[in-house]
């Protein structure tokens, strides 16, 4: 019997401790039926003020999160939501895929990853050139860059806002962001990507497409986007984007 809330599905997300953005962004753009249930990577140490730093971070996150998955799966979901984008573009197209993998063989559940919910949400726009940025340190930017290419994209332009930590990602206000899109935006480009899901832009893409005239992809839009369509779910959802609202 299909829970009286989360009658057409129950999602897992998996989002690191130190996260306060995923989870209110997808209750905003929740459909009727589904339901998001948390399962927190722990990090100890969420400083980001160096490649150094971010490396030992995402140390952190590839020995806890097998607890975060085993805790999530008690409430008994039928698909995840990886709510933390940087594990999901590393090591490139193959390493999405074995993280994909090894979720799904700890799991034993389908997931939506922030890399190939990007690679899929920008096949639907059919764009080939395009501009990303990420509240990361400049290590990130080989992983991702690689990525994208790897699937066949040109990244023409690339901007890391290098946060100190990883709750300060967080704190990042829509007017620090409007100059940076601004500035990454040219004739040159067909998309503009947005990496890291402790930054909020859901809002302030679909904002940005009205005045850039160009699909902007915040990575969690992306994310619950191919969440919802992986399952089946085609509601059309109004002010996150036309990600959301036409495809």
């Amino acid at each position: 019997m299909p829970d009286v809330v989360g009658f057409r599905a129950k999602m897992g997300v998996i989002v690191p401790s130190t996260n306060t953005v995923v989870e209110s962004d997808f209750s905003d753009m929740r459909i009727s039926g589904v339901t998001f249930h948390t399962g927190r990577i722990y990090i100890a140490q969420p400083v980001l003020d160096s490649d150094q730093a971010f490396e030992r971070l995402l140390d952190q996150v590839r020995v806890v999160i097998e607890t975060a998955i085993r805790d999530v799966v008690t409430c008994q979901p039928d698909y995840l939501l990886m709510g933390m984008s940087a594990p999901t573009f590393w090591g490139g197209v193959e390493g999405n895929r074995n993280f994909t993998e090894r979720v799904r063989s700890l799991s034993g559940l389908r997931i939506s990853t922030g890399a190939e919910s990007c690679r899929a949400a920008l096949e639907v726009y059919k764009a080939k050139r395009i501009v990303v940025f990420t509240p990361y340190q400049p290590i990130m930017r080989e992983q991702i860059v690689r990525y994208f290419q790897e699937c066949g994209f040109d990244v023409v332009r690339y901007k890391d806002l290098r946060c100190a930590s990883a709750t300060a990602i967080a704190q990042i206000t829509p007017a620090q962001l409007r100059p940076v899109l601004k500035e990454l935006d040219g004739p040159d480009i067909d998309a503009i990507v947005q990496c890291g899901t402790n930054l909020s832009m859901v809002r302030l893409a679909a904002e940005a497409e009205g005045w850039l005239g160009k699909p902007v992809i915040a990575i969690n839009t992306a994310t619950l986007w191919h969440g919802y369509r992986t399952n089946g779910f085609t509601d059309k959802l109004y002010g996150f984007g036309s990600l959301l609202s036409d495809h």
